[in-house]
């Protein structure tokens, strides 16, 4: 009976599965998306008679007809190749695309100006022009195409231009760019404007040398008239207008906005076209922003609200200094909010929520990826928000110093160095980094609730006691939170508020409106404002000076805004309610089947072989074999290395190893027993494969009490005290992991895999991440290890490193063993005609040669 239920069971999965891969089979795949180079001739210029050729890519949606059209335009220094990605996700949505190099960018011809009405606007106005005349595109009326804007950056603001010049628009999407840019340039915590604001002279040095550098080579434009041999000014300013450049030269040498300099930067932003800007908005702007941080998003919405325009406002985990980007979310709401408003798709309601954040929410206990969520309220708050919290500061009177030049220079962020879904300059610095003996820090209690901040906070602080009267002072206010530990404070978002003022003889007080965060600070936490004289990435003044720096008369206050916001529940991911079932579904087949029991032969134990594979075979689905009949044995005290060129099959056999996937053939058994998943003898293993996993909200620390909390065993068990020496991270260990770099995040994993000092430890690729020194000291640990009686597994393609740290090797090629043994004995198996010794690197590459 158990053989006969078993059998229809079998049958019945079966089934299932051989329909499922028919359905999938035989569902329609969907046709591509057609793109078409084009090249699209303007005028524009003040007289509206400058010639320039646009180099651009048409792409209509897979199902013809017209279909609404979208404008894809491309950030700064970048192409129309840089959103090429996106441009053909939204054709397959069903929109024709048009995607171009703005003017000075890529092939295209003429100078850049900065999204100027004379300049770039125009250009666009006449690519909606272009658009109207094409067949494949939808018409709201003769010459009128059905047409939105979307872009990042450069690409926002031409969104944003171009719907205040054409009525045309019918929505746009902006992402992560400028409301005033001469206010970008030239922030002022004060709000006194960009006369009085601090240059950000690396930013702004950034946008010229890449104005300047050479474009990707492509195919040849149509033929143009012979070029003009450049003059020195043009030489010297890249493909800027003339007129820009020369602005920049007096800017970048004193340091300070003329006025000439704030009209210019003012004609090319929204803020200088009060009113006109009236169609439906959602407006993207990254929290880790140095460039334009989220009060230009705010300035935005307040201006476009008030012609009466729906907007929506959202704080998504990106921007110039890095942070995940988002990207799939971001596309969903772009399609979301172009499907109401383009497609006009019968949706009920304006899609979304008014006003999102985006909040970490750790990692996904299944995929291990970080989890963000997503806040949101019905109304757009402001910066100033819809709550406000305030908190005392204590602190004595203290002087700082501004040194000569402004050098050294605190650090904030590092300008240039992020970028959507790379990780970014405020996690590489997470801490704040001030400079002694510069800043002077006032703080607040240790907090006996958690405080969320959303919005921009602001503190009170007096100046006074110059070594000069009257000479101006150029400071920095941040924002920071002190952890109770010994940990450096955070700088959220690495996001700081420069003023430039002239303080009276008497001294006078100043009021810092805070950078915008949404930041939550933990109970117990204490939170600084660091008021200092140098950052890295603006001007400072050249000559050194003294200020003394005091609270107000009677105490001083920092005010923190406040949002409710409704976060989703993050409750378990599908996967963990799949779970059970399907588990009491095997449990069943399993014993239904009639699984036959082990025998007390098949699992003897054997300490003396900590490592034992024989015939261990796996294969692709195709066929193709990843490990062929695979056998090796490793002893106690051994520290060996699994070598392999990429696609040898190394990884597959770890992971087989640690019971992660199920070989085809043949069996590996630790000291004897047997490995299944789950299988008692993975207790004695500690690993680190295919890198490093942790919950970045966490310390180092919590992350590793934590593992070893979920493992069940005795917490004195863990040797939690030499885990740590290995890992060697200092006072790093008590920060949050998102902030560690590659190397810290190594040394984490290597700690983790020595927790309970195992019986065999096993490694991949260990020293990724590494400099010289923590590798040379990682050889030290895995040699001490091994000479204490344990055992070590180490796969690397560091082949010296290798020589230098393993006794026994064992080289895999195309899934197959090429040969096993001691170091010592294959060096000299293939010694030289005269005797002399060969490296190990030659040795592995003649192997592998031989077996190619």
């Amino acid at each position: 009976m158990r053989r006969w239920a078993g059998r229809w069971i079998i049958a019945a999965l079966a089934a299932v599965v051989v329909a499922a891969a028919g359905a999938w089979a035989l569902w329609p795949s969907s046709p591509s998306v057609t793109a078409a180079e084009v090249t699209i001739d303007v005028l524009d210029g003040p007289a509206g008679d400058q010639r320039v050729r646009i180099d651009a890519t048409f792409f209509t949606p897979p199902d013809g007809g017209r279909a609404p059209a979208v404008l894809l335009a491309h950030g700064f220094g970048g192409t129309k190749a840089s959103v090429r990605d996106e441009a053909e996700r939204l054709a397959a949505a069903g929109y024709a695309v048009l995607t171009w190099s703005a003017r000075g960018f890529g092939r295209t011809t003429g100078q850049i100006a900065l999204n100027s009405p004379e300049y770039e606007v125009k250009d666009t106005r006449q690519l909606v022009d272009w658009l109207a005349a094409r067949p494949e595109v939808r018409l709201d009326a003769k010459g009128d195409p059905r047409v939105g804007i979307a872009g990042a950056s450069y690409g926002g603001a031409i969104a944003l231009m171009t719907a205040a010049h054409d009525p045309r628009v019918d929505a746009i999407v902006p992402q992560i760019t400028w409301h005033d840019l001469a206010t970008a340039l030239f922030p002022d915590a004060t709000g006194q404007g960009p006369e009085h604001g601090v240059f950000k002279r690396m930013w702004a040095g950034i946008f010229f040398g890449r104005a300047g550098a050479p474009q990707r080579p492509g195919p040849p434009m149509p033929p143009m008239p012979p070029a003009v041999p450049l003059t020195a000014e043009q030489a010297a300013c890249g493909r800027f207008l003339p007129e820009i450049c020369d602005l920049y030269r007096k800017v970048a040498e004193t340091g300070k906005a003329t006025p000439e300099a704030v009209e210019l930067l003012r004609r090319s932003s929204p803020v200088s076209v009060p009113g006109m800007i009236r169609v439906p908005t959602l407006l993207l702007q990254g929290q880790s922003d140095s460039l334009f941080p989220l009060d230009h998003a705010d300035a935005n919405a307040k201006a476009i609200a008030a012609t009466g325009a729906p907007v929506q406002v959202a704080w998504f985990d990106g921007g110039h200094d890095g942070g995940h980007g988002e990207i799939d979310w971001i596309h969903e709401r772009t399609l979301s909010w172009f499907g109401h408003f383009l497609a006009r798709d019968g949706g009920s309601g304006v899609p979304g929520s008014a006003f999102t954040v985006t909040r970490d929410g750790g990692r996904d206990p299944g995929s291990r990826q970080p989890v963000l969520l997503h806040a949101t309220a019905g109304d757009y708050p402001g910066l100033a928000g819809s709550a406000r919290t305030t908190l005392p500061l204590s602190g004595p009177e203290q002087r700082v110093a501004a040194p000569p030049g402004g050098a050294p220079a605190a650090v904030s962020s590092i300008p240039g160095f992020g970028g959507p879904g790379a990780g970014g300059a405020a996690e590489l610095i997470g801490a704040a980094a001030d400079v002694p003996g510069q800043s002077a820090s006032f703080e607040t209690r240790p907090l006996t609730r958690a405080v969320q901040v959303t919005g921009s906070p602001a503190v009170t602080v007096r100046v006074s006691g110059t070594d000069a009267p009257g000479r101006e002072v150029t400071l920095f206010a941040r924002l920071q939170d002190v952890a109770a530990d010994a940990r450096a404070p955070v700088l959220p978002k690495g996001l700081v508020a420069p003023v430039r003022l002239t303080v009276p003889e008497g001294g006078g007080e100043v009021t810092f409106r805070l950078p915008a965060i949404d930041h939550r600070f933990a109970p117990g936490h204490r939170l600084r404002v660091s008021i200092g004289t140098t950052d890295l990435g603006y001007a400072m003044p050249d000559a050194a000076a003294v200020h003394t720096i005091a609270l107000p008369p009677g105490g001083g206050a920092l005010t923190l805004p406040g949002v409710p916001l409704e976060a989703p529940a993050q409750g378990p991911v599908w996967w963990t309610w799949a779970l059970p079932p399907v588990a009491l579904a095997v449990a069943a087949l399993i014993a239904l089947t009639g699984r036959r029991r082990r025998t007390a032969g098949e699992d003897a134990p054997d300490e003396d072989v900590p490592l034992r594979i024989s015939g261990l075979t796996k294969s692709y689905r195709d066929g193709e074999p990843v490990v062929a009949d695979l056998s090796f044995t490793v002893r106690r005290g051994q520290v060996l290395g699994l070598l392999g060129p990429n696609g040898a099959g190394k990884t597959t056999t770890l992971r087989m190893l640690m019971g992660l996937i199920t070989p085809d053939a043949g069996e590996i058994r630790i000291f004897g027993r047997k490995v299944t998943p789950g299988a008692p003898a993975l207790s004695r293993i500690g690993c680190f494969v295919e890198g490093p996993g942790f919950l970045p909200h966490l310390t180092g620390r919590a992350n590793l009490e934590l593992y070893w909390r979920a493992t069940g065993r005795p917490a004195a068990d863990a040797r939690m005290a030499e885990a740590l020496e290995i890992a060697g991270l200092g006072g790093a260990l008590d920060r949050a992991v998102r902030t560690y770099s590659q190397g810290m995040r190594q040394r984490l994993a290597i700690a983790q895999a020595m927790l309970g000092l195992p019986d065999l430890l096993v490694l991949d690729e260990p020293t990724n991440g590494l400099d010289p020194p923590q590798i040379r000291e990682m050889r030290r640990v895995l040699i001490r290890y091994a000479e204490q009686g344990r055992t070590v597994i180490v796969s690397s393609h560091l082949l010296a490193e290798v020589e230098q740290t393993c006794d026994h090797v064992v080289v895999m090629h195309r899934g197959r063993l090429v040969t096993a043994g001691p170091v010592s004995e294959l060096l000299e198996s293939a010694a030289r005609p005269n005797g002399s010794a060969r490296r190990l690197e030659d040795v592995f590459l003649t192997l592998i040669g031989d077996n190619a």
